[in-house]
């Protein structure tokens, strides 16, 4: 029991970190915008600031997740899972814990050889000439932080754990 509380408490904070970087990432993009908007009315955009908003844009997304599951953040049908009976939702809950944890598994998993693919391609952007697989390696692992972070929260379910 006080070890599944440390991986819990290690994977929540991991996922905070994960957020900060995404949180991060908006005030790069933010100001990336900004200044290419400015430097158009020179006559200078910055070349690729569209390639450099999607890669960072993929990362916010990836990175947001974990921590948007930790808190509860996700849109869920409350109304109707408040009538169920106790032990039903937590069966709801922890079924759906288990579904989107393998699902996000598997994206975690396709990104992952998605990646490889790219990386042995030599892909690169067409704007900068930037390589695109760690951004992909950047959103397969967001997805299998999530995955960690729904794995604990099905587990949670199982020992009867309500959710907030």
């Amino acid at each position: 029991m006080i070890s599944f509380l440390r991986i819990e408490r290690f994977v929540f904070g991991l996922s905070e970190k994960f957020n900060w970087i995404a949180a991060a990432s908006v005030a790069f993009i933010m100001l990336l915008t900004v200044a290419d908007v400015f430097m158009r009315f020179f006559g200078r955009p910055i070349p690729g600031t569209y390639e450099l908003v999607g890669f960072v844009g993929s990362m916010i997304i990836s990175f947001a997740l974990p921590y948007t599951s930790v808190q509860k953040g996700h849109i869920a049908v409350e109304f109707i899972m408040q009538k169920l009976p106790w032990m039903a939702r937590m069966i709801v809950n922890a079924v759906n814990a288990l579904i989107s944890m393998i699902l996000f598994g598997v994206i975690a998993w396709q990104c992952m050889l998605y990646g490889l693919n790219l990386k042995a391609a030599g892909e690169v952007s067409l704007t900068l000439q930037m390589k695109t697989y760690p951004f992909v390696y950047g959103v397969a692992f967001g997805c299998a932080m999530l995955s960690l972070v729904l794995l604990i929260e099905f587990l949670r379910q199982l020992r009867g754990a309500e959710i907030e």
